[in-house]
């Protein structure tokens, strides 16, 4: 992304958790936006969109953490990503069957913005800056599911627990240590595999002093050995 454009100081409403792809939008746009979106606070575990109803609304994160994942069969969950502030939730839903294929949850209290699918329709079709940047951010998120579907087909269950780690190390909390907003069970929906198991392997981990887990927090102690894991798993 441009650095002119992140340095702006453009707002929708005066917000500064809005998406950073909004200083592509007119003055014109936003004022669009802003008569098109109502903006909720959910509380931690509620639903904020659930599969298979209908797509009405582009999602933008505006605070908190989300998980977005896949409803299956006999209550069986698989969590595709993590979502965390600015990143838009949208999906194919939005030119195919006006529908949602995932389900979204709160992970913690989480603020959300609800956008018109047809203005934002609108705006893509109008504004090819904003369109550009918004199919990077959408191919991005593509590119990650497709890493993910490669890493529980093809390892075994400790390297899928520590790509699991990896991300939410790197990817999401950019820190050595987060605080446990995801239970167990979330965990076994990210790395596919049971809750069992996914126990057994942290604790396998926290033993090898590979990390330092406890109720409220964990703590990455060797990235190295996390790493050689991930890739020889």
């Amino acid at each position: 992304m441009a650095d002119n454009c992140l340095n702006t100081d453009r707002h929708c409403n005066g917000c500064e958790f809005r998406s950073p792809l909004f200083c592509f939008l007119s003055d014109e746009e936003l004022n669009l936006v802003e008569k098109n979106k109502i903006t909720i606070q959910f509380k931690k575990g509620e639903t904020i969109k659930k599969q298979g109803t209908y797509m009405s609304h582009v999602i933008s994160v505006n605070s908190g953490l989300a998980k977005l994942y896949l409803e299956g069969i006999e209550q069986r969950s698989a969590i595709i990503r993590i979502v965390k502030p600015t990143n838009f939730i949208g999906g194919p839903g939005i030119y195919l069957d006006q529908r949602h294929h995932f389900t979204v949850t709160a992970l913690v209290d989480t603020t959300v913005c609800f956008i018109e699918v047809s203005v934002f329709k609108e705006i893509i079709d109008n504004n090819k800056s904003f369109a550009h940047e918004f199919m990077k951010d959408f191919s991005k998120n593509i590119l990650l599911i497709y890493n993910r579907l490669l890493f529980l087909t093809q390892k075994q269950m400790p390297g899928r627990m520590a790509d699991t780690l990896i991300y939410l190390f790197e990817e999401i909390f950019e820190s050595t240590t987060f605080p446990m907003y995801l239970s167990r069970q979330d965990i076994s929906e990210l790395s596919g595999m049971s809750k069992d198991s996914a126990v057994k392997i942290l604790r396998e981990f926290h033993n090898d002093k590979i990390i330092f887990l406890t109720e409220n927090e964990m703590q990455l102690l060797d990235s190295e050995a996390l790493h050689r894991i991930s890739k020889t798993g």
